[in-house]
């Protein structure tokens, strides 16, 4: 009596016996190895039939996937395994290739063999067997048991002194390795800590921001729009992006930057999408333009509101396609290019203001990240001192540090809620490169700090209001518009200033006359009322003493 195949069915009926199962391709050369037929064979090593001749680990059931045109060897390999483990049951299953070097098919092939079984028996242990098969076979089983689709250990076979050979059993479950589980947190701490410049941000909010960039950088390819105030950083976080994904070799191409706010009419064409010679007055010769050199790398576009809507078109077009029209040209240009962008301004009131394309963005802010301007993580203002301490040394070549009571005057003034830090960290740069080019000794004293913090009090005395009217409207503004009028002026921009769109501010700006009406577009009165003064919502907001 065979008391194996009864202990197996008195366990498997009572629901205590574990099966080893296995899961392996016919080798269609390492198992074809010796006379197929001839006693030669049991001399060599054949993957499928050695596993069956382990002393150490029996099989109760084997699945020998195989191709039909290898029919008599398959016959030849099962009955060879039977003779060795007569107590194995093994299961011959045809899977037809037509080529078994191309991943698609074999994949497909593979992963419909997959659906067609129950492996979900979670108290059997069960063994994926990568050494027979093309090595693209054996790919997509290591994947489809990555994925859970063919479920187990991985088990490789070594030719050794005799025909049996050895083994090794390969466990995936990568939560089991300390070592390499330690090593994915470093690598990902360090990624984080390289996106933020090497600066230790302690805003919760902001750090968990830079989380989830990192997250997006590694893995997707789609488009990232960066917004925030002038000055929160963008630009430079756009450079930081490119990088890891260049040290994660992800990209090859180049890093592009362009501010579109300086791009107009035949200019914004040519720069962007390039432009054949003679395509208009001063095209000397062939341009290839930013797309093109982009190619293999990342596009970042600052200020991409600032846009026109033709130039917008083309852009959706180049997105999309990956391909676009040089100025002049019959002809279409590639580029396969990575795109962030960056703006300051609400995209969604541009829309509504028919500036904006409401395709183009949609199709830009997939990936949509709100950098906080200074003012909101002011807990990060101090480890943002020695970043820019260092950056001073770079360009001038001078080590510079704040004594003790420097830095407290410093921080005094820094985390103050009267200290707007309108500029965000433009306004920070600013104040460092001062203090360090008038400081001697390497030391930036107490004195030096009092004095930085003073002029900027006295330009804040000689009127906000008048600075910036002067700014907006011309030197001569005084003598072209009544005081009454400037006056009032200047507290709709001071609104304009603290709101986020244009609509936020007339809101603001109407509350009560808006409650008696029937109809309200307060965004409109708001654009007819600057109009009069040659003013935009946008310049108005932009602007800064």
């Amino acid at each position: 009596m065979d008391y194996i195949k009864l202990y197996k069915i008195l366990y498997i009926d009572i629901g205590f016996y574990i099966m080893n199962v296995l899961i392996s391709l016919l080798g269609s050369t390492l198992d074809r190895a010796g006379k197929p037929r001839g006693l030669s064979r049991w001399n060599v090593w054949r993957p499928s039939v050695a596993l069956a001749m382990q002393n150490d680990l029996r099989f109760d059931r084997y699945y020998l996937i195989y191709q039909p045109r290898f029919e008599s060897l398959k016959d030849c390999i099962v009955e060879d395994i039977r003779q060795c483990s007569p107590s194995t049951e093994v299961i011959p299953e045809a899977v037809h290739m037509e080529d078994p070097w191309d991943f698609e098919e074999v994949y497909s092939k593979l992963y419909e063999y997959s659906r067609n079984h129950d492996f979900s028996n979670e108290e059997d242990n069960y063994y994926i067997h990568i050494t027979t098969g093309s090595h693209v076979a054996q790919i997509c089983l290591f994947l489809l048991n990555e994925s859970h689709h063919l479920p187990g250990k991985l088990i490789q076979t070594h030719p050794g002194t005799g025909p049996e050979g050895s083994y090794t059993v390969i466990d995936l479950d990568l939560s089991r390795y300390d070592m390499l589980a330690k090593r994915f947190s470093i690598e990902r701490e360090n990624d984080l800590d390289f996106l933020k410049s090497g600066i230790a941000t302690k805003n919760r909010q902001f750090n968990e921001l830079i989380e989830t960039i990192e997250r997006v950088a590694i893995r997707s390819s789609e488009p990232i729009l960066l917004t925030g105030p002038t000055g929160a950083g963008k630009s430079q976080l756009a450079k930081r992006i490119y990088e890891l994904k260049k040290l994660n070799n992800q990209i090859k191409g180049a890093f592009v930057s362009i501010n579109c706010a300086t791009l107009r009419g035949d200019q914004a064409m040519s720069v962007l999408f390039g432009h054949k010679k003679g395509a208009f007055t001063g095209a000397a010769a062939d341009r290839p333009g930013l797309l093109k050199k982009a190619d293999g790398g990342i596009l970042f576009l600052d200020e991409i509101g600032e846009l026109g809507l033709d130039e917008q078109a083309m852009l959706l077009h180049a997105i999309e396609e990956k391909k676009f029209f040089p100025l002049g040209d019959d002809s279409e240009s590639e580029s396969c290019f990575e795109l962030i962008c960056g703006t300051n301004r609400d995209l969604e009131e541009s829309v509504n203001e028919g500036l904006f394309r409401s395709d183009l963005l949609a199709r830009i802010n997939l990936w949509d990240f709100q950098l906080p301007g200074l003012a909101d993580r002011r807990e990060d203002i101090e480890p943002n001192l020695e970043y820019e301490l260092q950056r001073f040394a770079e360009k001038s070549g001078k080590h510079i540090t704040f004594n003790k009571e420097a830095r407290a005057e410093f921080m005094r003034f820094a985390l103050d809620p009267a200290t707007a830090w309108r500029g965000n960290f433009r306004d920070l740069n600013a104040m460092i490169t001062r203090m360090a080019t008038l400081s001697s000794g390497g030391r930036i004293d107490e004195n030096v700090v009092k004095n930085e913090i003073a002029r900027l009090k006295r330009g804040k005395s000689s009127s906000d209001a008048e600075t910036l009217l002067c700014k907006l409207l011309g030197n001569d503004y005084q003598s072209r518009f009544d005081e009454f009028d400037l006056c009032q002026l200047a507290k709709v921009i001071e609104v304009c200033r603290q709101c986020k769109s244009r609509a936020e501010a007339g809101k603001r700006l109407f509350a009560v006359s808006r409650r008696q009406r029937n109809t309200t577009n307060d965004s409109d009165r708001l654009g007819k009322y600057l109009e009069k003064f040659g003013l935009t919502f946008q310049m108005c907001k932009e602007s800064c003493c």
